[in-house]
């Protein structure tokens, strides 16, 4: 498997969050990023269907899968390369291995086991990092094939671009320092200078409170763990599945009370790649039924989020 795109920044703000990693914080006494099942799982199955009925759209909607090679999949097989944006910056999710080299996390397992299904051969797939902010223009502009990057499938992005079925839910959290006197998410944000990344669901949402005294947007996610540990932001909003991996990663920060806009992420490509989506989604399928996505998730989010992984599987596909 080969990646490229990556250009090394030696930056001390940086380092700083490459250096903090360790176990999980947990808030409240229970798992990071999540209240108990029993709790959140009704109220946010309602939130998530009453914003699908008001944005008109179905998130979970996407073309039947299928095993059939079209026009999209033949022209890039033509090329022999599948392009598949990433992160490299999001711990447990896409992040770069420092002793390695290499990227690795729970949508890496995932993008790697697309481009083998797909091309049939690792060595022609290329993982390319890309900015939260830049995902839909690299995909338009054709820098990448596909987006598995915790994506949040809504209504706007379906404009741009065509999304397989979802294959995790999330809401979005809140991240301040230990520190902090916050105790809930509104508290956490009222008043406050709140970072989100650029691009990302969790600024429209913070921009959406309308509470916060200051919202300092950045490239990347991760930006905003740096900018809150040099004490330049209070608090940041990010989707509960990142910022659990932010928790792990800093043991100096916790994720407070309470979450936001219910979704579910999905894997972006081309509007007309239409047996691109179908080939992507039948991957889906076949990794859930395999039982490789709770390998994977049991290996890199588990121990970080609800014990219950089945909460974070949309469905059957």
């Amino acid at each position: 498997m080969r990646t490229r795109g990556f250009r090394r920044r030696t930056r001390p703000a940086a380092a700083l969050a490459l250096l903090a990693s360790g176990a999980a914080v947990l808030a409240g006494g229970g798992p990071v990023g999540a209240a108990p099942a029993a709790a959140t799982a009704a109220p946010l199955a309602v939130q998530q269907e009453q914003q699908e009925q008001a944005d008109g759209c179905d998130v979970n909607k996407s073309v039947p899968p299928s095993t059939e090679d079209g026009p999209a999949v033949k022209a890039i097989k033509a090329r022999h390369s599948l392009v598949i944006g990433v992160d490299q910056n999001s711990y447990r999710w896409g992040a770069r291995n420092p002793n390695t080299g290499q990227i690795e996390g729970f949508d890496i397992d995932l993008a790697r086991a697309i481009g083998a299904a797909v091309m049939g051969d690792p060595e022609k797939v290329v993982l390319k990092p890309v900015a939260t902010a830049d995902r839909i223009d690299a995909i338009k502009k054709g820098r990448v094939d596909l987006i598995v990057r915790t994506m949040t499938i809504n209504c706007k992005r379906m404009e741009d671009v065509a999304f397989s079925k979802p294959y995790f839910n999330i809401s979005q959290r809140v991240l301040v320092p230990k520190s902090s006197s916050a105790k809930n998410l509104d508290d956490a944000v009222k008043d406050r200078a709140v970072c989100a990344a650029d691009g990302s669901t969790a600024l429209n949402v913070v921009k959406e409170m309308k509470t916060a005294r200051q919202v300092v947007t950045v490239e990347n996610q991760l930006d905003c763990l740096v900018l809150m540990q040099l004490g330049k932001v209070d608090a940041t909003m990010t989707d509960n599945g990142l910022a659990a991996g932010q928790a792990a990663q800093d043991q100096t920060v916790r994720i407070v009370d309470g979450e936001a806009q219910p979704e579910v992420v999905g894997v972006a490509m081309l509007k007309d790649s239409t047996d691109l989506t179908a080939r992507v989604n039948q991957v889906l399928a076949d990794y859930y039924a395999r039982g490789d996505w709770a390998r994977s998730y049991d290996r890199w989010l588990k121990p970080y989020m609800l014990n219950e992984a089945d909460r974070y599987w949309p469905g059957t596909h």
